[in-house]
């Protein structure tokens, strides 16, 4: 599935590199993530456990979460640490006029499995 409509949801500028905010977008809570070299959207709560990422902090190009300590590669949402296996669903994003643009529909290759 391709995404149709991408959607504002933040200025570019808003965010400094390390820093995280919460979103919604078409009814799924994400976070919206900046490293030193790039910006990325995944969902918000830990595959491992219903916790909000948000409390967690941004580590190179990882997202740690910070109940249990499990890391998610923030480009491919691949879990890299135990206790978390699944992978967090990514989403993907651009920049344009000085925007960021989020896509509500995830990207394909970083699905949590059936029955997750």
């Amino acid at each position: 599935m391709s995404c149709g409509e991408y959607l504002a949801v933040a200025d570019a500028q808003e965010l400094k590199p390390g820093q995280m905010k919460r979103i919604e977008v078409a009814g799924r809570k994400l976070l919206l993530c900046r490293t030193d070299n790039a910006w990325y959207c995944v969902d918000e709560m830990c595959s491992h456990e219903e916790y909000s990422l948000y409390f967690g902090c941004i580590e190179g190009g990882t997202l740690r979460c910070s109940l249990h300590g499990s890391r998610f590669d923030l480009a491919s949402g691949r879990a890299l640490d135990e206790p978390a296996e699944q992978p967090l669903r990514t989403y993907p994003l651009r920049l344009a006029s000085g925007r960021i643009w989020v896509c509500p529909v995830p990207t394909p290759d970083a699905q949590p499995e059936e029955g997750a």
